[in-house]
């Protein structure tokens, strides 16, 4: 099958095709989190299962850097690219790779020092364990949390280039790539936990590997010569071109911290009312959620490139024929994952907890609630993505802070006082809600200044 070129008109079903091995690119990339959770829950015991979920959001909030270069560098590529400046987007191509690696490295060093006094603050709020409980589950954060934070330049690196990979119009090989690591992870994972039992610490070398996996390939690729769009190579620091970068990323940055901010958040009023199997409850639906989400995330890295590419080449048509049909497509996929995980709550959930019939009845009631949610937050997301992609990164962090934080944290902190766990639930079917009003209210202002 041909080669899909940035420039092209895109009907449904060339659309489709071009933006599939992104979704399946997160999808597989989701599945880190995940394939440590089953393991860890089947095979090592509830304690290490809910430290893993209780520091999660520490190693999400250090590698969401790689999310905000990637994102960021990723539109002033594909602009400069649809402009015919292919030297100056492979220059700033360059220099964002090296950036990352070098500011992965030092969050890394940070995080070491900083991975036990934030597994204390996590667990704080937990008043029924014995002294020797807490003690074992600051212990398993500790100890997981720095294996991967090991690995942190690596997975900064994966995350910078799901967006690279498309740009350079070799989408299938970003694919390939992160589907090599995910396998690795989950073969790593059954070898390490389940046959040599080497417990949590097992998860966490699979994860930390299969991350280097996903983070040295692309490297190695775009150092060679190749067909693609970019190669690695010499380049000079530019600190206007990488500020504009962090400013237009910032919105998938701090979506991502306020995603592990709020998860804290939800953690501990899960700890208030329901104790540490609510933290279970809660890490394994969000399991579940990463996939469906990935969807979603995965279409919108998959069209940025497209829109950065016609934006640059002022082809104002052809973004409003994206534009629509991404409407279209994302609420259709919003209805089909909204009927999947309400209708398959109760056999997803099992996955992990087939073992505790009171806990797979808490997971089961949460993700039902939760799962209307999917019908909105696809347009939150893709719009957010979509300004972006158009270089407008104040709209798109002021819908994705809105979104991820200060609507769920209101929403967490004041229903439950009414509705108590269900509260709980429910505050991102809310948080989405209220951003829908304001994403829609910002395409409509925009669009004579873009002409989508």
């Amino acid at each position: 099958m041909a080669r899909i070129k940035l420039s092209e008109h895109f009907n449904y079903g060339k659309l489709l095709r071009f933006v599939l091995p992104s979704i399946i690119m997160m999808v597989f990339v989701s599945i880190y989190g995940i394939v440590d959770g089953f393991f860890v829950s089947n095979f090592v015991g509830e304690l290490p299962f809910a430290a893993l979920n209780l520091i999660f959001p520490l190693i999400m909030i250090l590698g969401s850097v790689g999310f905000m270069l990637g994102t960021g560098g990723n539109a002033v590529v594909a602009k400069m690219l649809g402009e015919k400046n292919e030297k100056r987007a492979n220059e700033i191509f360059s220099m964002l790779v090296y950036a990352t690696i070098v500011i992965g490295v030092i969050l890394s060093v940070i995080g070491f020092f900083i991975a036990r006094p934030v597994a204390e603050l996590f667990a704080a709020n937990e008043k029924d364990m014995s002294a020797a409980d807490k003690a074992a589950l600051i212990e398993y954060c500790t100890v997981y949390a720095r294996i991967i934070l090991a690995a942190l330049p690596m997975f900064m690196i994966q995350n910078a280039f799901q967006g690279f990979f498309v740009t350079a119009e070799k989408p299938r090989l970003g694919l390939y790539v992160t589907i090599i690591a995910g396998c690795c992870n989950i073969v790593l994972d059954a070898l390490f936990v389940a046959v040599f039992q080497w417990g949590l610490v097992g998860a966490a070398l699979a994860t930390a590997m299969s991350q280097c996996t996903g983070g040295i390939l692309p490297v190695v690729y775009f150092a060679r010569k190749n067909d693609s769009l970019l190669r690695l190579g010499k380049c000079r620091f530019d600190g206007g071109v990488f500020v504009k970068v962090c400013i237009n990323g910032l919105s998938e940055l701090m979506t991502n911290i306020s995603l592990s901010v709020v998860t804290i958040l939800y953690n501990a009023q899960l700890m208030r009312f329901v104790g540490i199997a609510g933290v279970s409850a809660y890490g394994i639906m969000q399991y579940i959620g990463f996939i469906f989400i990935a969807v979603f995330l995965g279409y919108s890295v998959g069209s940025a490139p497209i829109i950065g590419y016609h934006f640059g080449a002022q082809n104002k048509d052809e973004l409003h024929n994206v534009l629509k049909k991404s409407m279209i497509i994302t609420a259709a996929v919003g209805i089909a994952m909204t009927l999947v995980a309400c209708i398959f709550a109760r056999p997803l959930a099992a996955i992990f907890v087939s073992y505790d019939e009171a806990l797979l009845d808490l997971t089961t009631r949460g993700m039902q609630i939760y799962a209307l949610s999917y019908l909105v937050c696809g347009f939150n997301i893709f719009v957010s993505a979509f300004f972006t992609a158009l270089s407008n990164g104040a709209i798109s962090l002021l819908i994705s802070f809105l979104r991820t934080f200060i609507f769920q944290v209101v929403a967490v902190m004041i229903l439950p006082e009414f509705f108590q766990v269900d509260g709980i639930w429910a505050s991102v079917i809310v948080a989405e809600g209220i951003t829908l009003l304001l994403t829609w209210s910002m395409l409509v202002w925009q669009r004579k200044r873009y002409g989508y």
